[in-house]
């Protein structure tokens, strides 16, 4: 996987210069798969000559983001990628020491298309970039602009990956792929979770992407760590299934995870959530708290792979919210708790203090636990332009989730509860939707 990419610059020196145009065009030795540019606040003063030679004005950057909040895009962007570049050095320098003044260390291998044109396209009068593409007939739109002039490398790099091509001896090592380039092609540059498997036909590593497409090229040509080159090289066939909504993707990979417990997704196959975090009201009307063994259909508030995890977390809890720790279940002794004699627990124990008042710190307690309500929908994009995707949440559980038409107006919950493909409810999940809930404030949600 290659990153093609272009910079305009505020001098010739990147010591002493600062970049205000980059363009950065991703291609997997095929054809472009992705493009960014953008504009890029120097916060200096752009020589008069410069100006003369890109059109880029101080005026027209001052609005523009400066390096640093652009920095994390352009790292995604190369991460496990060759930096290819005309006169490579050039571009790389001012990248790397642009980053280099943030406190991080910027390495990527670089490619020169002027370096490799003058071994596989010998005899031209001139490798600038004007003068090669002038030569090979390549047009140049917006000339000494980033993205004009990344654009026409790439197609000068395109000329020269079919000129490498016919070599017996390569000069570059193309992109390979551990599959057919046919399926490589139908593999889809949208939001969805994909499996990789190996020689045998064993799942060895589920992942999801907003661009499945993009994700898995980075893979095949992640090189970064010795996991990353281990996992890449036992890939053999791939799979898919698109979910055009981020949250079912996170859903279905998180739940896939579990059931398969492939080998690259060692941080992420812990499955067996055995315990959970109870509540029931007693006769006088106090609310308890409780570490049980998850059985049958009761409903935990949230999960634990071992009984001891859970306990020391409801101690933690009693001793945050000054809770009861008879009515927690951590104290077996008869009469008073003992924390009541060290003024830890406010009597509730011994009915010194009333219901209303212990129940007000017990819901506070375990309030950021629950959802807004016990019972809703979520709607989020479909797969296709004329789809939607509902996410279930029933009695405070996640059920699943599925798709309706948008022709479903107004919404009708029966249709919606039909569509639901069932999955397990865990403590994952419950993670995974309540951040996606915070993050996305204009999120649809239906209640019932």
């Amino acid at each position: 996987m290659y990153a093609i990419i272009d910079v305009e610059t505020t001098g010739t020196a990147a010591v002493y210069g600062k970049i205000t145009e980059i363009a950065i065009i991703l291609h997997d030795g095929i054809g472009i798969t992705e493009t960014y540019t953008t504009l890029i606040n120097p916060e200096c003063n752009i020589p008069y000559h410069i100006t003369r030679l890109t059109g880029i004005t101080n005026e027209m950057v001052l609005n523009a983001p400066k390096f640093y909040e652009v920095a994390k895009k352009i790292i995604e962007f190369t991460a496990g990628k060759l930096f290819v570049a005309h006169n490579a050095s050039f571009d790389y320098s001012f990248v790397k020491e642009e980053f280099k003044r943030l406190g991080y260390d910027f390495k990527r291998k670089t490619i020169c298309t002027v370096k490799l044109g003058r071994k596989l396209l010998p005899g031209h009068r001139s490798y600038s970039l004007g003068n090669i593409c002038a030569d090979l007939g390549i047009e140049i739109t917006d000339r000494h602009r980033a993205i004009g002039d990344a654009l026409a490398t790439v197609k000068l790099f395109e000329i020269l990956i079919d000129q490498n091509s016919r070599l017996s001896s390569s000069l570059f090592v193309n992109q390979t792929y551990p599959f057919p380039k046919e399926k490589m092609a139908e593999i889809p540059a949208k939001t969805g979770v994909y499996y990789f498997y190996d020689k045998k036909g064993d799942l060895i590593y589920i992942g999801k992407s907003k661009d499945i497409h993009q994700r898995v090229l980075t893979h095949l040509s992640n090189s970064q760590t010795k996991k990353a080159i281990e996992m890449r090289d036992k890939i053999a066939d791939i799979s898919w299934e698109e979910t055009g909504s981020e949250l079912v993707a996170l859903l279905l990979e998180s739940s896939e995870i579990k059931k398969h417990t492939p080998l690259f997704n060692r941080s992420q196959r812990r499955s067996a959530l055995n315990f959970g975090l109870f509540s029931f009201e007693d006769s006088a009307g106090y609310i308890h708290l409780k570490i049980g063994k998850i059985e049958g259909e009761e409903i935990p508030l949230t999960t634990f792979h071992f009984q001891q995890e859970g306990i020391d977390y409801l101690h933690n809890l009693a001793q945050k919210y000054a809770l009861c720790k008879k009515l927690c279940h951590l104290d077996n002794n008869a009469g008073m708790c003992f924390n009541s004699q060290l003024h830890d627990c406010r009597g509730a124990c011994n009915g010194l203090e009333s219901a209303e008042s212990y129940n007000q710190r017990v819901n506070k307690s375990i309030y950021p636990l629950n959802y807004r309500s016990p019972n809703f929908f979520i709607i989020d994009q479909g797969r296709i332009k004329e789809e939607q995707a509902v996410i279930e949440i029933s009695n405070g559980r996640y059920t699943g989730f599925g798709y309706i038409s948008m022709d479903c107006t107004p919404i009708n919950l029966e249709i919606m509860k039909d569509c639901i493909r069932r999955y397990a409810d865990n403590r994952d999940i419950r993670t995974i939707i309540k951040g996606y809930i915070n993050r996305n404030k204009f999120l649809k949600i239906i209640e019932f």
